[in-house]
């Protein structure tokens, strides 16, 4: 009896640890297999398996696009790789454009460098780079080379101008029918002063005869519709206007010339009395030593209270109606600015003529880089010295100017023929008749 409860005991025992040892076992399967899921769900949805991120699926869809999206990875690679492709080939379009802009603004910056130095390097091609010197010693360059001498543009002018200059130099007069009893009282004191290279600017035939009948060296241009309609019928104001372009080729000839208008009485040689160390060497308006040669003036403006005096340097003009010119590129420049201004303003040539020359650089603007002189107004004299000054000072009338411009004064060939009386024909109360001013 006991013995067989003992041996029922043990096989329930053995009986209940198998089933226990079993169901640890499917327990243990169980949980195992639940991680595995875990992880396969983990892997292929990371955001959760109700996430936006994934469309409607299933897992086995999900799978299968996973697979697809491995097996067309080459593809993809193939796509990056000829994007990339693209994108070089803009990048060197790009590049090259980028190195144009880059040349185009070098050529600009050598340009604007070119057009700053224009005096270093005229100074360098005339001699070798100096060193400032003492204090007071030092002088800047005033007198530019002259240009080129250049024929081809006209031969025949230049083959006149070989014949008539002295030294590359001579007297130029433009002049047409209606001023030619003045151009005959001028020629008769060309002649008396003994001026040789005298060169009237025939602007029509009737000029041109004169000339020839009185051996006067003249130069009629070949015919231009424009320029001389406007030499053969214009006043004094348009003729005046003309010469700037005439004078252009006068300067690309290589001579230099002395401007001269028709109302002038020539005493001496003005070659005589040049100075030579400018650009342009001109008669002034002026008719003293501050008005010709320059002026501080001050301008007072009470209301400004403490700064109320304003001080400004001022200068009478120079006259367009005599000067002398050198052949050098600011004095080319100069003329070609006039006569474009002539030729699109109605504007006074001499006003146009001092705008040019004494203008400054300014925003907007760039100024004429020409140097200048005034002529020694007592020499070079204009008819208001004349007949408000001169021939009332006893020690002022015995003075013989080189030459006299009627310039102020609308009755000129009588203030001519009396100025001729005066100096040349002794005369002493040749000019007495005359108003200091017009009438």
């Amino acid at each position: 009896m006991m013995g067989g409860r003992r041996d029922g005991l043990m096989r329930s025992s053995s009986n209940s640890n198998s089933i226990l040892s079993l169901r640890t076992s499917r327990i243990a399967i169980a949980i195992a297999i639940g991680i595995l899921m875990g992880c396969i769900f983990a892997f292929f949805y990371p955001y959760g398996f109700l996430h936006p991120y994934y469309p409607p699926s299933t897992a086995a869809a999900t799978i299968s696009n996973s697979i697809s999206q491995e097996s067309s990875s080459e593809c993809e690679s193939s796509e990056r790789i000829n994007i990339l492709k693209a994108d070089i080939v803009r990048m060197t379009e790009k590049n090259a454009e980028l190195r144009k802009q880059v040349r185009e603004l070098n050529e600009k910056l050598r340009l604007a460098e070119q057009g700053t130095d224009t005096a270093q390097k005229q100074f360098l091609a005339l001699g070798e780079q100096p060193k400032a010197g003492p204090f007071g010693t030092v002088k800047s360059l005033r007198t530019n080379p002259t240009v080129v001498p250049d024929e081809s543009i006209n031969p025949r002018l230049a083959k006149i101008l070989g014949e008539v200059a002295v030294r590359k130099e001579l007297v130029v007069v433009l002049a047409n029918v209606n001023v030619k009893e003045m151009l005959e009282v001028q020629v008769s004191t060309v002649k008396k002063a003994g001026i040789l290279n005298y060169l009237v600017v025939a602007l029509d035939d009737e000029i041109e005869s004169y000339c020839k009948a009185n051996g006067v060296a003249a130069y009629k241009r070949d015919p231009d519709d424009g320029v001389d309609e406007i030499g053969r019928s214009g006043g004094n104001h348009a003729v005046s206007g003309l010469k700037f372009r005439i004078l252009r080729e006068f300067l690309q000839l290589g001579y230099s010339i002395l401007l001269s208008d028709v109302d002038i009485i020539y005493l001496k040689n003005p070659f005589d009395h040049l100075y030579r160390d400018s650009d342009v060497e001109s008669m002034t308006d002026g008719h003293n030593n501050a008005t010709a040669y320059g002026y501080n003036d001050v301008f007072d403006e009470p209301a400004m209270g403490w700064a109320r005096y304003a001080h400004t340097m001022r200068i009478w003009v120079y006259n367009s109606g005599f000067f002398y010119i050198r052949p050098t590129i600011p004095s080319i420049e100069l003329l070609d600015r006039v006569a474009d201004r002539l030729s699109k303003e109605k504007a006074w040539d001499q006003a146009v003529f001092n705008e040019v020359l004494f203008y400054p650089s300014h925003p907007g603007y760039e100024g004429l880089h020409a140097s200048r002189r005034t002529m020694d107004f007592y020499t070079f004299m204009n008819s208001k010295v004349l007949f408000k000054t001169v021939r009332k000072d006893p020690n002022l009338k015995k003075l013989k100017p080189v030459i006299i411009h009627i310039n102020y004064h609308p009755d000129k060939l009588p203030r001519m023929r009396a100025v001729v009386d005066y100096y040349f024909n002794g005369k002493q109360d040749a000019l007495d008749s005359f108003p200091d001013g017009s009438q």
